[in-house]
């Protein structure tokens, strides 16, 4: 929980007993301070990796602000290396040190153009060419910008504007390294080259690597996790004890999904795992493969899907030969796209960052409009065209897109005055108006004191709410929703995903922009793959992510997919002819049907 003592350790990073509120406006002067940090106290190790956990607003970007010196706490000390960052004098020393990645890019981009914004801090601090030069051409390197260094910075998409971000903080060299989400917005295969770079730098440079994450597998990559909560310390210790415990849903998490299928698997054979076990893959794998060899072992339930999910349903939106190319730019962003969407299926649009998954559904709603190609949304009462000014109130009407970053859809005073401002452009009757805000509220789950609150009071979670709401009180047929559980906690991703099939069920077609290959895989019907603005594949989950398939067309299959696979090859090792024909996404259902699989390689009686 922290030192009791704060010592000037030229080895640690030391935050002792910190209190910070956020200030309080004049209109709630007379409440008592809401404290993002209530007396916390940390210890992070020179040179170690650690990640801080925690729910949407429990304190953790808040700590992460005290460290670096972007705030200043209301009480208790802070300690960087032995310096006492609460001397003046020793301000910029700290700060030059230390550089943080937030989960917005926006917040974080300077310059004009891609190389002038990655110049920009390393230049403030002096350092001279042609050493300039030379980091600033590595970072984009490092992070894959370097051929998109002349290019304007609002040229590029949320992803790459992500790594460059990320090849800003990289060039300034520092000797800590804070990432709040930073992570969040890439694409798995960029998430993955750009942790391998800063674990390299951790390791060749010493440097202190501090990840403020939701993603819990990703946490696995660290040596310590402290897991805030209501502005104070709640756990910390390594991963695998961490993950042992059964309290993390309290604090708004869950284990990784190999965790998961694991916990499953031990309670299905009536076994217990230890934290020795949740160390490397090896030592799980070899555990589980000894619980599932137990005998007596009974075969789990299995509950057949629905049949309804193959059936042709009608076609309620079609991209025909679409293709669209940036001012100032040659390469074109979408070639010659042709989808089918169909109606009350989710369909999952995926591909690496700057794919031109964004430029295509900004195409649906009209935003973009198509110069070469079109985009048909097809209505009971007529075929409509994105090409025909005339056409895009109804199509606005009939497709709602939900930004990444909800905060830039919210702009009014209250929750409510927001969500009712579409249907007041509508022309509804105010005698209509009023139930129609507060239904759409109530489907995404917002309570009464938050649909009479400020939007910019809200959580991050509750501002998506809001903004859904929004597009889901003018009854769109159609909802774009672009990575709608980015920057979400655990509970706050699993809340969301229920109301995305909520939505679906009551009949609304969903089209998801994701990068999470897991949730992708778990929660859509279909999924439409896009590389270098073409589709280069479109089919259900199972057929994408088959080991062949997936390799085929360069994508990462889902982590419970990877893990299960590592079982299911120990497992062949004791039962030759073992076979696994059901695939599950969903770790506890995947672990139910590993289980039946082995239950009829030995032999069990199949029900």
């Amino acid at each position: 929980m922290g030192n009791n003592i704060v010592t000037e350790n030229p080895n640690s990073i030391e935050v002792k007993d910190v209190v910070f509120s956020y200030d309080i406006s004049d209109e709630e002067s007379d409440k008592a301070p809401r404290y993002a940090l209530d007396g916390i106290s940390v210890s992070i190790e020179k040179g170690s990796y650690t990640a801080i956990l925690g729910s949407n607003g429990s304190g953790k970007s808040t700590l992460a602000k005290i460290i670096d010196i972007l705030e200043v706490p209301d009480s208790g000390k802070v300690v960087i290396f032995g310096k006492d960052a609460g001397d003046d004098n020793l301000f910029w020393d700290i700060r030059s040190n230390c550089c943080c990645v937030f989960q917005n890019p926006d917040n974080q981009i300077v310059g004009t153009i891609v190389e002038e914004d990655v110049a920009f801090g390393p230049e403030n601090l002096g350092v001279p060419n042609p050493e300039l030069r030379e980091r600033v051409d590595q970072a984009l390197k490092d992070v894959g910008l370097y051929e998109l260094r002349h290019r304007d910075t609002s040229a590029l998409s949320g992803g790459q504007k992500q790594k460059l971000a990320i090849a800003g903080a990289l060039a300034m060299q520092p000797d800590i390294l804070i990432l709040d989400e930073a992570t969040a917005m890439l694409d798995p295969s960029s998430r993955d080259d750009f942790l391998e770079i800063v674990e390299k730098m951790r390791a060749q440079k010493g440097l202190t690597l501090i990840t403020i994450t939701h993603d819990m597998t990703e946490a696995l990559r660290c040596d310590k996790l402290v897991i805030v909560n209501k502005g104070k310390v709640a756990m910390e210790g390594a991963p695998e004890e961490i993950f042992m415990s059964d309290d993390l849903w309290q604090y708004g998490l869950k284990r990784p999904v190999k965790f998961n299928f694991a916990f499953e698997i031990a309670k299905l054979t009536d076994s217990k795992l230890t934290k020795e076990d949740l160390v490397s893959d090896e030592t799980l794998t070899a555990a589980l493969t000894k619980m599932l060899k137990k005998p007596g072992i009974k075969y789990p339930e299995y509950i057949n899907h629905s049949e309804d999910k193959k059936e042709e349903r009608e076609i309620i939106l079609s991209v025909k030969d679409l293709s669209y190319t940036y001012d100032g730019s040659d390469v074109k962003a979408l070639d010659n796209i042709n989808l089918d969407i169909r109606k009350g299926e989710v369909l999952g649009i995926v591909g690496e960052s700057g794919c031109g998954k964004t430029t295509l559904i900004s195409h649906m709603n009209a935003i973009f409009r198509p110069v070469q190609g079109d985009v048909i949304v097809h209505t009971k009462d007529g075929d409509l065209s994105c090409k025909n000014k005339k056409d895009t109130m109804k199509i606005r009407q009939n497709v709602g897109l939900v930004f990444q970053y909800p905060e830039y859809q919210l702009f009014e005073e209250t929750v409510f005055k927001d969500i009712c401002y579409g249907l007041k452009k509508m022309g509804i009757p105010k005698t209509e108006l009023s139930k129609m805000a507060y239904d759409a509220a109530m489907k995404v789950g917002l309570s009464t004191d938050e649909i009479n609150s400020s939007p910019f009071e809200l959580s991050g979670g509750q501002k998506r709410r809001a903004a859904m709401a929004g597009v889901l009180a003018m009854n769109p047929g159609i909802l774009v929703l672009d990575e709608p559980a980015s920057g979400l906690d655990p509970r706050g991703r699993q809340e969301m995903f229920a109301i995305i099939k909520s939505l679906r069920d009551s009949g609304t077609t969903i089209i998801l922009v994701s990068h999470n290959m897991d949730e992708a895989a778990v929660n859509c019907d279909r999924i439409c793959l896009i590389d270098g603005g073409k589709i280069t594949a479109v089919g259900t989950p199972y057929e994408l992510f088959q080991k062949e398939r997936a390799d085929e067309l360069g994508i990462q299959i889902p982590r419970i997919t990877r893990f299960s696979s590592l079982l299911k090859n120990e497992l062949k090792n004791t039962w030759p002819d073992i076979s696994f024909p059901e695939i599950e996404f969903n770790p506890e259902k995947e672990a139910q049907a590993v289980v039946r699989a082995v239950c009829r390689a030995g032999g069990a009686d199949v029900k």
